[in-house]
């Protein structure tokens, strides 16, 4: 580690580094060289919000069409064929996409409690499967995604395009060659002041409860009569969505495990409150965590702070900071900027603020006489000396979900489910951990978990 530390600093040469996009190349011409016959077609399953994300970026990716999409919610699907094309099947059923023999892959953009089912049916049927985040509802639902996606041998990509994101793999080279020395501890924060970014979704005042397959939606969740609320604004509830930690929590994490090639933490500690949003939720609007991250072969002991607020009233912010021995890396979504230092070379002492001036001032003459010849001025540094900071800009218009929706199209066309970042398995990772953290919540004491055997220890 020393060794690339010094090397990295030597090739920085102590100069400003305003970096550019020059050092990385977009995945080789996707769609360049592919026929007609090679078409990647999708189908869409869930066409809300984020559906209608995913499909409007994978449709920018050359050689993807969208053939079919199914939702609980009739009027959506009118949206679907109005936004994407009358011959666009459109069913409330999704085995009847499984079932479809010219449909490669699938996007599943459904609320929570139904990501396993849909995902391990997908896979079984012989689709690829792009899956919204978390991953699971439950952590104990993991293990049953990991094994059908090793044995269906397709693609599987969890969306949380941070994995994909220009910023963090910048970034994790420079956390790789040293840059900041041996992390030390990490924080990342998600506060958010606004309705939406609290889930309270539009709900249609003409609402008629025939349009929604409302016995299907519940699935597994208990059985219960219809309510608008519980269906248009579900991440508000445990039953069907795994608030704060589910939705925002697991890309903090993907981020971090992208960065610093992690597994998860060890140990995990959570406290959770609803302070503002409330209007019949269950779920917290405000969740703060801390997760140790025991050492490995690619990096030190570290500890882990987190927080997403949904009621700040400070008009909300978005941070992730990685601090380490010799600097820090603040993420400015797809970009950073890196801040180092050099620590001094002789033994710090300050006749402003230290034990020195306490001495009497006879003893305090020695002791300056006898630092001075130790640790003569022109050769040893006395205090911390601040470094130019390093800066890293995506390009203007830069589209990070673009980038992950690439990776997923390149690993389907090549047939490379290994291309994938992503997967079952680092799916799990990232969203295990954060359910602990709702786990905590309601236990009220620290979750154990095993990043690497990806279970619940005790």
């Amino acid at each position: 580690m020393k060794n690339s530390r010094r090397t990295f600093l030597r090739n920085m040469g102590g100069s400003a580094a305003a970096l550019s996009m020059a050092s990385w190349m977009p995945l080789e011409a996707l769609g360049s060289a592919f026929s007609p016959n090679d078409t990647i077609q999708v189908g869409l399953i869930g066409a809300g919000i984020i559906g209608h994300f995913d499909v409007d970026t994978i449709l920018q990716v050359p050689g993807v069409e969208l053939v079919a999409a199914c939702d609980l919610y009739d009027p959506r699907l009118v949206r679907a064929k109005e936004k994407w094309g009358n011959n666009l099947f459109t069913t409330r059923d999704y085995r009847e996409i499984l079932a479809r023999p010219d449909i490669d892959a699938v996007i599943v953009a459904v609320p929570d409690h139904w990501h396993d089912h849909i995902s391990i049916a997908a896979l079984e049927a012989g689709k690829h499967v792009y899956c919204e985040k978390p991953m699971v509802h439950h952590i104990e639902e993991g293990a049953a995604v990991i094994a059908a996606q090793k044995k269906s041998g397709k693609v599987f990509q969890v969306g949380s395009q941070a994995a994909s994101s220009v910023g963090v793999l910048e970034a994790q080279k420079y956390i790789k060659d040293g840059a900041l020395g041996e992390i030390s501890f990490v924080e990342a924060t998600n506060d958010r002041v606004d309705a939406l970014g609290a889930w309270q979704y539009t709900i249609p005042f003409d609402l008629d409860p025939k349009q929604v397959d409302w016995d299907r939606y519940l699935g597994d969740a208990p059985k219960r009569p219809f309510e608008a609320n519980r269906f248009f604004r579900w991440r508000n509830y445990k039953e069907y969505g795994t608030g704060v930690a589910g939705d925002l929590f697991v890309h903090l994490l993907t981020t971090l495990h992208t960065i610093t090639g992690s597994t998860g933490p060890n140990r995990i500690f959570a406290l959770g409150d609803l302070n503002y949003w409330k209007d019949g939720r269950d779920a917290y609007d405000l969740v703060t965590g801390v997760m140790d991250y025991p050492k490995t072969d690619q990096h030190p002991s570290f500890q882990f702070f987190t927080r997403v607020n949904l009621a700040d009233g400070g008009g909300g912010s978005h941070r992730s900071r990685i601090v380490g021995t010799e600097g820090s890396l603040e993420l400015n979504g797809d970009g950073f900027v890196l801040r180092r230092f050099k620590r001094p070379q002789a033994p710090p002492f300050s006749l402003n603020y230290d034990a020195l001036i306490t001495y009497p001032k006879a003893m305090q003459e020695a002791f300056l006489k006898e630092y001075d010849a130790k640790y003569p001025k022109d050769k040893f540094s006395r205090g911390v000396e601040k470094q130019t900071d390093i800066v890293f800009n995506a390009p203007e218009k830069y589209n990070a979900r673009l980038s992950h929706m690439e990776v997923f199209v390149k690993a389907i066309r090549e047939n490379k489910p290994a291309l994938v970042k992503e997967d079952a398995t680092f799916g799990l990772r990232a969203a295990a951990p954060s359910l602990a953290c709702n786990l905590s919540v309601e236990k009220k004491k620290p979750i154990a978990w095993d990043p690497d055997k990806m279970k619940i220890v005790g």
